[in-house]
């Protein structure tokens, strides 16, 4: 019988007819009524996904606000060792769990079948112990080094080009280049000189203007009020004020040298 009949079109059924009728309208209306069952999932462990992390270990939130049960045979595979991360989502579905701070994002692991885990380790294992996979390891860190030496002498050369300073100022401006390529080359350092979607000119400005910010202002002791762009308006003040320095050592009219902060942080650093 249609449900999309009215109490008008059930004037001429059968008493047990109206029953079953009233019945099926009002189940309609129920499960119209009912609120949406929580959006949790229990399976679907075939699909790779990333989540957010949560309190509890065995469910997890992806940005949409789902939240997934970890199945039961599942196991958490910290950070730590790219090798085997790396193995373990090649061999099939897992469920990234990460902590969103600021700008940065942190790795709580990476979830998978057991079976599929013990498959990956065995396998990095196995690749690991072989003499050939030691050789490129030996061969690919020497490629690594040679570039990073060629990219550091480039990097402060960008450095000295920036600074421009005097010629009376020679030996300040190598020393001040070699503090400043010392701070933001090294790999893993987070500086700007490590980002590839800067132009070497503008890194080494950067960093020069982050070393400065550092070493010749209160800025590191400074408390800043806890306001949008509060932050960024110290750092472009302390910058007119670190432009105005180098200014002076590039026409050469620095005349109190031990006045100067620069002329300071780098006797500092000397020592």
């Amino acid at each position: 019988m249609p449900l999309e009949w009215t109490l008008d079109n059930a004037t001429c059924l059968t008493m047990g007819q109206h029953f079953h009728f009233i019945n099926a309208l009002i189940n309609l209306t129920i499960e119209k009524d009912l609120p949406p069952l929580p959006n949790e999932l229990t399976s679907m462990p075939t699909q790779t996904r990333t989540f957010l992390v949560t309190q509890a270990d065995s469910r997890l939130k992806d940005k949409a606000g789902s939240v997934f049960i970890v199945p039961k045979d599942w196991v958490n595979l910290p950070a730590g060792d790219a090798s085997i991360t790396r193995k373990l989502k090649s061999l099939g579905p897992t469920w990234t769990v990460q902590e969103k701070k600021g700008r940065k994002t942190f790795s709580h692991g990476v979830w998978a079948a057991q079976e599929q885990l013990q498959e990956a380790k065995a396998l990095v294992e196995a690749q690991r112990s072989d003499p050939n996979h030691q050789k490129k390891l030996a061969q690919a860190k020497v490629r690594r080094e040679e570039k990073e030496e060629v990219f550091g002498e480039d990097f402060q050369q960008a450095i000295i080009t920036f600074l421009n300073f005097n010629e009376q100022y020679q030996s300040l401006v190598e020393q001040l280049a070699g503090l400043v390529k010392e701070h933001a080359v090294p790999v893993g350092s987070g500086t700007v000189a490590r980002s590839s979607s800067v132009t070497l000119e503008d890194k080494a400005a950067m960093a020069v203007m982050a070393w400065m910010r550092h070493q010749t202002s209160d800025y590191d002791s400074t408390s800043v009020a806890r306001i949008k762009g509060a932050r960024r308006e110290l750092r472009r003040k302390i910058a007119r004020q670190s432009t105005c320095i180098l200014a002076k050592y590039r026409s050469g009219e620095v005349a109190d040298l031990k006045g100067c902060p620069l002329y300071k942080a780098l006797q500092k650093a000397e020592k």
